[in-house]
């Protein structure tokens, strides 16, 4: 019997991976709360672009208040929501998640695989770090702007490789190449990192993902915010995983002087490699909609107090997205002045 799918949060990276999935034959439903968006793939069928093709795909779709008319239970759910949704949606997830067997993975930006495992259970949670980017600027229209090799990275929380994460990582190579991690916390802490480095710099100042990396001043400020986020995560006993292929300790020891240049000569050649996409977050603010930012630089800063490791970049970064209020927030190149006067230049 196939494995029923469903994906909860059809944003630009749920809409991807559920219209590359219904390509290769699997029954996936995707489930959102944007009207608009869920009616357009219902009249028109998703249309998927950028680097995985042009394809018009008439996948499942469901607005939120439809699930009550769910006849048969999913063997996975995808929870695909910004963070800030994550409980209302594992809920939700719950209802029509087959029984016992059934598989909640948390397919996110942040660290929510806690907070997936309160609600649904941790005997039946997994974590996915995505490493493929996407942006979806219209109804009914998702475009993967990434080149990358790998695109997935399934994990236990306790590390162990087994048959269902297996499964999991089978079943997604249908959209991109995916790995079984067996340091799923690394990796969450790995992509965090990028997610601190590139989103909220990009929601501050309107570059996209390749320019944040190629222009001097947000790539030298992702630097130092890179290097907290490290220290953060290694005091809490983690072994961060590279980040754009360059060792975690370089970023360490760049902001301390040595090595900054090469650094940054190797992140600027990693997004050459790569097509240039809005990050997420600038997504959100240019859509007028709340960010996840206290759940990215946020949880970083709060972990570094608890851990008693200093986050002044992260700080100073949430203060700044946050100070205009939701929906606010004007991308601005100069808005990253405050940042670049914290940091050697």
């Amino acid at each position: 019997m196939a494995t029923r799918i469903g994906i909860i949060g059809a944003g630009a990276i749920g809409s991807v991976v559920g219209g590359m999935l219904t390509r290769a034959g699997h029954d996936v439903t995707l489930i959102d709360q944007w009207p608009d968006h869920i009616e357009a793939i219902k009249r028109h069928g998703l249309r998927l672009s950028g680097t995985c093709g042009e394809h018009l795909v008439p996948v499942k779709a469901m607005h939120i208040h439809e699930t009550q008319g769910l006849r048969y239970p999913f063997d996975v759910i995808f929870i695909s929501v910004k963070s800030y949704d994550t409980e209302w949606a594992t809920a939700l997830a719950t209802v029509y998640l087959r029984q016992p067997s059934g598989i909640v993975v948390d397919f996110q930006n942040g660290i929510n695989d806690e907070r997936v495992a309160a609600v649904a259970g941790r005997e039946r949670t997994l974590g996915c770090v995505i490493t493929i980017s996407a942006g979806m600027y219209e109804p009914g229209h998702a475009i993967r702007t990434d080149t990358g090799s790998i695109g997935f990275k399934i994990g236990e929380h306790d590390g162990k490789d087994t048959p269902r994460a297996q499964e999991i990582a089978r079943i997604m190579n249908d959209v991109a190449v995916t790995k079984v991690t067996p340091n799923l916390w690394g990796e969450r802490w790995s992509k965090l990192a990028v997610n601190c480095m590139v989103n909220p710099i990009s929601g501050l100042s309107g570059f996209d993902s390749a320019e944040a990396r190629t222009n001097q001043v947000p790539r030298r400020i992702a630097v130092f915010t890179a290097a907290e986020v490290i220290q953060v995560g290694r005091a809490r006993g983690f072994e961060v995983e590279p980040i754009y292929s360059i060792k975690t300790q370089r970023f360490v020891d760049a902001v301390a002087g040595d090595g900054l240049a090469e650094v940054e000569a190797d992140m600027s050649r990693d997004a050459k490699s790569r097509v240039g996409g809005r990050p997420s977050m600038l997504q959100d603010v240019m859509k007028g909609r709340r960010t996840e930012i206290n759940y990215l630089n946020g949880y970083v800063a709060d972990q570094g107090r608890q851990v008693g490791v200093k986050t002044p970049i992260n700080d100073k970064i949430v203060e700044l997205v946050n100070a205009p209020g939701v929906g606010q927030l004007k991308p601005n190149p100069k808005n990253l002045d405050p940042l670049w006067a914290m940091v050697p230049h």
